[in-house]
């Protein structure tokens, strides 16, 4: 088991805490948090970021490069899941006796700084609900904290303060993480296999979930997910579920779509009405995720109406079916897709899309998931018009030249592998055009490709 016991005192006595790796999407946040709470921040990274920037605005000392010296007097050290046990801070911090913690562990002790914590897991969904539920607080006007993983417009970024007892987390199932959190309201989106590098088996992954839902007073599940079922079958808490299934309390009935790819559809709560839902994002996928934000409305004392409002105001976070621009009068969209399921989900509502030719191109993320689910990829890439692929990006993973591109092409009839980013981009303007809709696929560094095919 890598996560620790909850230390109710990590924080006594503390009045200046360090950052390493303080230009991290996921460090922000805790640095806006802590520092709206009267805590002197210092932080360390490797290069300037527009978070590094938003925190100097802050007036957080941000140095560039790391350095023992760095930690000054800092009381508190926290690290990103980046930083390896060589970096220099990280050293000096341990050898002077400065408490050093990782994130998710910080991210733990804020979930208990909130009597309303909402924290959001699954494999898929986590971040756009994480949005919806945030949006929906915003708009409700309880200023929630929040922690999410993408960047949503309405708070100017991966999250903010907040000054109410309300806070959403986004709550990551690897390594465990996401045991750290105690939830008011813990959400369960759906259990698919990932992270079985990790886990090993799809019990171990169950029995993780099982652990987080224990760790919430009020539990929201996806009724119409196996896994997910399996999980909640042994789960003494108050539960709220959603789905498609009959006997969801809450349910989706009535689903159209108002536009290509935008659905709506009516929320009945134990076969009564509770809201007519008209999304602001496309695919079928987050009539779901919606659904799991309406249960939420009822631990958290909302209205029905807040449900229904958020969900027509949300219009998606930053790479999530993000439309970055034209290439040739190709539309070009950036998805954080890297899963086969999520790969399916995206690609499912860009052909409902009404554009002539869809044309994936996708970074495999990691050699051992592109190993162990080569055939999935290879069955959702088929259903493109055009697969591109790009190399494989280890990530935290070496590569032991076991798996490659060239052998995902093999599966799908027509798919080019081209070399790395600028490759991607070359392609797509040497060949994309009028009608056609370019989706770029990955939770890698895909994304620039995508801001060069649009330059």
């Amino acid at each position: 088991m890598t996560y620790m016991m909850f230390d109710p005192k990590l924080l006594d006595g503390v009045k200046t805490v360090h950052f390493i790796g303080c230009g991290g999407s996921g460090t922000f946040p805790l640095i806006q948090i802590l520092h709206a709470r009267g805590y002197t921040i210092t932080g360390s990274d490797v290069e300037e970021t527009k978070n590094t920037e938003a925190e100097r605005a802050l007036g957080v000392q941000v140095t560039i490069g790391h350095d023992a010296a760095n930690l000054g007097d800092a009381q508190l050290v926290v690290y990103s899941a980046a930083i390896h046990d060589d970096n220099p801070e990280l050293k000096a911090a341990r050898a002077r006796g400065i408490k050093a913690v990782e994130r998710s562990i910080l991210l733990g002790y804020v979930s208990r700084m909130h009597s309303q914590t909402v924290g959001v897991a699954g494999t898929h969904g986590k971040t756009t609900t994480s949005g919806m539920i945030t949006t929906m607080l915003e708009l409700a006007g309880r200023d929630p904290a929040a922690v999410i993983g993408g960047k949503l417009p309405l708070i100017g970024g991966y999250g903010k303060a907040g000054s109410g007892p309300s806070a959403v987390i986004e709550a990551c199932e690897y390594h465990e993480t996401f045991l750290h959190l105690t939830c008011a309201v813990g959400v369960i989106l759906n259990i698919d296999n990932d992270h079985l590098e990790y886990y090993g088996t799809m019990g171990q992954l169950k029995l993780a979930f099982q652990k987080f839902a224990l760790l919430s007073r009020n539990v929201v599940f996806n009724m119409d997910d196996r896994n997910t079922l399996d999980v909640m079958n042994s789960i003494d808490r108050p539960v709220l579920s959603f789905g498609i299934h009959e006997e969801a309390r809450f349910r989706a009935v009535n689903i159209g779509e108002y536009k290509p790819g935008f659905y709506e559809f009516d929320v009945l709560e134990l076969g009564e009405q509770f809201a007519h839902i008209r999304l602001g994002v496309p695919g079928y996928h987050n009539i779901y995720n919606a659904l799991a934000m309406c249960c939420c409305v009822r631990p958290l004392g909302l209205k029905p109406e807040d449900a229904a409002r958020a969900a027509e105001a949300f219009h998606g976070t930053g790479r999530r079916f993000e439309i970055k621009g034209e290439c040739n009068g190709a539309v070009i969209v950036d998805d954080y897709a890297h899963h086969p399921a999520e790969l399916t989900a995206t690609l499912a509502t860009a052909k409902k899309m009404g554009y002539k030719r869809v044309i994936a191109v996708h970074q495999p993320f990691t050699y051992s998931r592109t190993k162990m689910l080569m055939d999935d990829f290879a069955a959702v890439l088929r259903q493109a018009d055009q697969t591109v692929l790009l190399p494989i990006m280890g990530g935290r993973e070496e590569d032991d030249g076991t798996v490659t591109s060239q052998q995902l092409a093999a599966k799908i009839p027509g798919s080019v592998v081209v070399d790395g980013l600028e490759g991607a981009a070359n392609w797509v303007k040497q060949n994309a055009g009028e009608g056609d809709l370019v989706v770029c696929m990955s939770c890698g560094d895909l994304y620039k490709a995508a801001d060069l095919m649009v330059q």
